[in-house]
């Protein structure tokens, strides 16, 4: 009998261990969560990432207390890590694809190769940036097509960001004929150019005779916009252009090809 009260009392006293573990295991997941949200906040890092890595901190905490508590009340605790370690196993290979895609969407976050809003082209596809996701990025496209991509697709190539600086540089090829005046039809674009407010000052617009081509003589024309004007003043231009040359008498020359036909004597 005495044995049996010494065990029920050595019993009730882990079991009141144990509880008081889990309690105060708690308590400490909880404050240990608090603060690390508020060091990451002071840091400015992305909100996307301090909820996932305080949960992932929580959770950590958590399990160890479990196991500890279990183990006050004299459970083997090796098997029962093991078993969460072979769980944990099971369920990383079956997720290898997740993981993957969540892996690239912390590096995506972390070192923010794009913004929510910029226009981008990665894996194929370009669209303006609306969210990036731990496993998934959404664009959408410029005839409003909303595309998901993963992140792993978006790390595994190059990234293009048109977006990343405030000013673009736009590039257009304009061919004359060659019997044209190329000083005239250079000075024609430059005045074209000069007019328009949205071409940047600095750096200088350069136009030059690039390539002698088989029905003409391209020039490179390449000024300076703000990136939200890049459309704008390619489309005007392109048309200005157009006009101002058939005013003024200089022709844009379409492909085309002379064929000379050789007739044979007879014998």
């Amino acid at each position: 009998m005495e044995v049996i009260i010494e065990k029920i009392l050595n019993g009730g006293v882990n079991l009141i261990l144990a509880i008081l573990i889990l309690i105060v295991g708690q308590w400490v997941a909880k404050k240990a969560k608090a603060f690390f949200i508020s060091v990451l906040e002071n840091k400015a890092v992305d909100p996307t990432l301090i909820g996932f890595f305080a949960s992932m901190l929580y959770g950590s905490i958590v399990v160890f207390v479990v196991i500890a508590a279990v183990g006050r009340l004299g459970v083997e605790t090796t098997s029962f890590a093991a078993v969460v370690a072979a769980a944990g196993l099971a369920i990383g290979l079956a997720l290898q694809g997740s993981l993957s895609n969540f892996a690239a969407g912390v590096l995506l976050i972390l070192f923010k190769p794009f913004r929510v809003g910029n226009f981008i082209k990665a894996g194929g596809e370009a669209g303006v940036v609306v969210e990036v996701g731990l496993l998934a990025t959404e664009l959408k496209t410029p005839d409003n097509v909303k595309i998901i991509m993963p992140n792993s697709s978006i790390m595994s190539g190059p990234i293009t960001n048109l977006s990343a600086h405030d000013t673009r540089r736009v590039d257009m090829v304009v061919g004359v004929s060659y019997g044209d005046d190329l000083n005239k039809a250079k000075q024609l674009m430059l005045d074209l150019l000069a007019a328009d407010e949205r071409v940047l000052t600095e750096p200088a617009v350069v136009i030059e005779v690039a390539n002698l081509g088989d029905s003409s003589v391209d020039f490179v024309v390449r000024p300076w916009v703000n990136a939200a004007d890049y459309w704008g003043v390619k489309f005007d231009f392109t048309k200005a252009v157009k006009e101002t040359f058939d005013a003024e008498g200089i022709s844009i020359p379409f492909p085309q090809r002379n064929v000379h036909v050789i007739q044979e004597t007879p014998l």
